[in-house]
């Protein structure tokens, strides 16, 4: 008789592994569960056991920016093909989530969720679908939206001040600069800048341009905004 498909569930951590194993475990009982401390030692292992029905990759506090990260989120996704790989992270911001899929993860769970949402999560990519969280389904709907949102993709997840404050940043001009071009006072900037960079969970202005250009690579820079004397005049208000 063929040995029924398991999960595998991969992690660093014995305590954290284990723990979820046991409450999966408890909400499926019967259930074969497998665990392993890295990929690697479930590729020395797989072949004594039959394919998984999925695999559960915890990369911790670990950013898929790293390579190592990527190149092992891609090549689990390569390698079991159609089973689904569901990334469990402790990040939620959205770009570490675009990049997982882009990886050909079929789901990302952070550790902010319940378990029994975890659980939900996995149910849905065994039936096919893919899990992110619902909050950051509400920041990425400017993606999904027609017309306008196509022409200015950044609009869903920023104001339309934001938004001009953002192509400026990515090309690099001082706050100064973008105050004049934007016909804001400089301080009004900074507020700008501070909140663009809490949005995207970024340590720093640089780090803003990084993370958009990567979550819009295809997303050509506008010139800005260009106002008159005159113009510059009535609007320092804002």
């Amino acid at each position: 008789m063929p040995q029924e498909r398991h999960l595998v569930v991969i992690d660093g951590r014995v305590l954290w592994r284990d723990s979820l194993a046991r409450n999966i475990a408890a909400d499926h009982p019967g259930k074969p569960i497998l665990t392993f401390e890295s990929s690697a030692e479930w590729r020395r292992q797989r072949e004594e056991t039959a394919p998984p029905s999925a695999i559960l990759l915890n990369i911790a506090d670990k950013k898929i920016d790293d390579p190592a990260i990527e190149q092992d989120i891609t090549a689990l996704a390569s390698e079991v093909a159609p089973v689904p790989v569901i990334v469990l992270s402790d990040r939620d911001d959205l770009t570490q989530i675009v990049k997982a899929l882009r990886c050909g993860a079929k789901g990302y769970i952070p550790s902010s969720v319940s378990v029994d949402v975890c659980i939900e999560a996995i149910s849905l990519s065994l039936a096919g679908g893919i899990f992110v969280p619902a909050s950051s389904v509400f920041a990425m709907r400017h993606l999904f939206e027609t017309e306008g949102a196509a022409e200015r993709p950044l609009a869903g997840l920023f104001t339309d001040r934001q938004a001009e404050v953002v192509e400026a940043l990515r090309r690099g001009k001082a706050n100064k600069v973008i105050a004049y071009e934007l016909n804001l006072r400089e301080s009004t900037v900074k507020v700008h800048v501070r909140n663009i960079m809490k949005k995207i969970k970024a340590a720093n202005r640089t780090e803003v341009a990084y993370k958009i250009n990567d979550l819009f690579p295809d997303h050509p820079s506008q010139e800005p905004r260009v106002t008159s004397a005159d113009d510059r005049g009535s609007d320092k208000r804002e």
